[in-house]
């Protein structure tokens, strides 16, 4: 079975939750067998790791005809693809682009990333996605979050193979309800295009069918899972905070569909019981400010700490220095951190109100406004090393279950039932 996979992001460039479950995924299916997948990126560096998957560089795609000769494609985007590929593009071109902002061999930059012209990236991607759909042979088409819908749907359209589209996030959650109305057009066109709708949680899938209007007999759950930790990551020693001070740790983006200022205000309440705990806030995002503000008007600001964003080994060597690990979100379709926090043996609180609620047993679920049990949470495992120790080595038990491959094993099931090879 091939499959035509869109994506956004991808390791070891990782600005979210996106990329880490899009490498699982593509890992996954893998490990099926059978299964041949074929990853659109926009802006790929040559770096990322091909074993799972053919990654098709979409800003090495041409969409306007140029004439250049061979030595100078492969100097051009050699290290990104074989230059016979790129002739292989050029002869399915569709349609006369030239009118488009293209380099010398006929393709679109890409900014990488979440740009500010973001919409006008996510359909130049869509407009690529069309002579990449032409060019390759494949069964189905998997478009991941709504930034590669548009692409998915321009690619159903050329070929007629069906179209799974897996929803990580909705625009529903990440505003609290106050949704964006072009995001929300752009979601609903995808759920409304697709043969099979893919939902990181029950909650998710909930969202989809109710403020989304979709059939529930096309909408599925399929969890994440967590990727074995590496043996460098998995080399970095635990700190041993028994006698020292205890680090309670917040670890993501500081937005409002995380519930920064709860794990603040229930950090204020532990306070007022001890002093010997200091606070972490990693991440970044647009109320950071305001959470520091936050912190010093609530005379905490002594005992909390904004190392800012952190990605690979750092997020292993902040986990494995906390002795708590705090997920406060107000709407998280899924949430993977939890899942890494307890894998490196980081007892860990959770919302009540995330997807990975549905499948983690050994870790403690609170409701993201109560700042009180929140509180009582975080003291408890501070001062209760049975509690702390029961926590780091069940939930390490647990996670170690959670595997990418048996998410890939459902996957390839929901493929089969939309192709009606069943």
């Amino acid at each position: 079975m091939k499959v035509l996979m869109f994506g956004w992001e991808y390791p070891p460039h990782v600005y979210g939750g996106l990329a880490t479950a899009n490498f699982g995924i593509s890992e996954g299916l893998h490990a099926q067998g059978d299964i041949e997948t074929i990853l659109c990126l926009p802006k790929p560096w040559g770096d990322e790791d091909r074993t799972y998957a053919r990654i098709v560089p979409m800003n090495c795609v041409p969409i306007a005809y140029r004439d250049v000769d061979y030595d100078y494609v492969n100097g051009r985007v050699g290290n990104l693809m074989d230059p016979n590929e790129y002739y292989r593009y050029r002869d399915h071109i569709y349609s006369d682009f030239n009118y488009m902002h293209v380099n010398d061999l006929g393709c679109m930059e890409f900014a990488g990333g979440y740009p500010g012209n973001l919409h006008e990236e996510i359909n130049n991607y869509s407009i690529i996605a069309g002579v990449v759909a032409r060019a390759e042979e494949f069964d189905i088409i998997h478009a991941h979050d709504w930034l590669t819908y548009p692409a998915g749907i321009h690619a159903k359209q050329v070929s007629g193979k069906p179209l799974c589209i897996h929803v990580h996030a909705t625009d529903y959650d990440r505003s609290r309800g106050k949704v964006n109305p072009t995001v929300y057009s752009i979601e609903k066109d995808g759920m409304d295009n697709a043969d099979c709708i893919m939902c990181v949680s029950n909650l998710t899938r909930n969202t989809v069918i109710h403020q989304y209007h979709q059939d529930p007999r096309k909408v599925f759950t399929v969890h994440n899972a967590v990727y074995p930790l590496s043996e460098e990551n998995e080399a970095i020693p635990r700190s041993d905070n028994a006698d020292k001070e205890k680090i309670v740790t917040f670890l993501g983006r500081i937005t409002m569909q995380k519930g920064p200022e709860y794990f603040v205000e229930a950090a204020n309440m532990v306070l007022h019981r001890t002093r010997n705990i200091r606070f972490v806030m990693a991440g970044s995002g647009d109320m950071m400010e305001q959470m520091i503000y936050l912190a010093a008007e609530r005379g905490i600001a002594d005992r909390f700490h904004f190392p800012g964003f952190m990605r690979g080994k750092q997020v292993y060597e902040c986990l494995k220095a906390s002795d708590v690990y705090v997920m406060p979100s107000v709407s998280e379709p899924f949430g993977i951190s939890p899942l890494e926090a307890m894998q490196c043996g980081t007892p860990t609180i959770i919302s009540k109100q995330s997807g990975c609620a549905e499948i983690l047993t050994n870790c403690i679920k609170v409701d993201y406004w109560d700042i009180h049990a929140l509180a009582d949470a975080i003291y408890s495992i501070c001062h209760n090393n049975s509690l702390f120790t029961y926590l780091q080595e069940e939930g390490r038990k647990e996670v170690a279950e959670i595997t990418w491959d048996k998410v890939g094993a459902w996957i390839r099931e929901l493929y089969r039932r939309t192709l009606n090879w069943n």
